[in-house]
């Protein structure tokens, strides 16, 4: 009751485009719908079966990854995970969700990643173990880098602990598809026969498996 009637003195704002939005949600209707009105997107990465992600990173996918990851809006997490559970193929959601884990600098810096919150949240929603066994060494840092740099020096990513037979990567972002491959890689390393990959959005333009023009990921 006290939130409605604080809700007439000073409407809560979406956490994606700063409009007013209804008391108990994070995002407006129209955020709402402008992320679900694109189609899913299809990529690839060494070493993962498949990777699927749940928009193109752009307009309200990508303000939302920039409110999750920049402005620590952790409950955002949850929106992301709703997202991907509904938009992504439903044979993917099985096995155990494996966080792609951080750079050890950029995770005590923030305090938390946007990866494992999602990752929490999806394997939560979905009923599914999470199995954080993958370990991130500093390296070269990612974002800025041309693809070609990125492919050709990869994230260094190990098993720490024991890994799932079946495991499911979930990400924040797809981008060239690199530090995906070298945590299937490590996956596959571990014992693991079967990675996917999940992720809320994708940089590159969607692409079908079926064959539909575009570029891997």
């Amino acid at each position: 009751m006290l939130e409605e009637l604080l809700a007439l003195v000073a409407p809560p704002g979406c956490a994606v485009c700063g409009d007013g939005c209804e008391v108990r949600r994070r995002l407006c209707e129209r955020c709402e719908r402008s992320l679900r009105a694109r189609p899913p997107v299809w990529s690839a990465a060494p070493g993962v079966d498949e990777v699927w992600s749940a928009a193109p990173y752009e307009g309200a996918a990508r303000r939302l990854v920039g409110a999750l990851k920049f402005r620590a809006r952790v409950g955002l997490a949850d929106d992301a995970a709703s997202l991907i559970a509904a938009r992504v193929p439903a044979h993917l959601l099985a096995g155990a969700i494996v966080p792609v884990p951080p750079a050890p600098r950029r995770r005590r810096r923030r305090g938390f990643d946007a990866a494992e919150a999602i990752a929490a949240d999806l394997a939560r929603r979905c009923g599914l173990v999470i199995v954080p066994c993958l370990a991130r060494s500093e390296s070269a840092r990612q974002v800025g880098r041309r693809r070609v740099e990125r492919l050709a020096d990869p994230p260094r990513v190990e098993a720490v602990s024991p890994a799932p037979t079946e495991a499911v990567l979930v990400d924040d972002v797809t981008t060239t598809g690199a530090t995906l491959g070298a945590c299937g890689e490590a996956l596959r390393a571990a014992g693991t026969t079967r990675v996917v990959a999940l992720t809320l959005a994708a940089s590159l333009p969607a692409q079908s498996p079926l064959g539909q023009t575009a570029r891997a990921a």
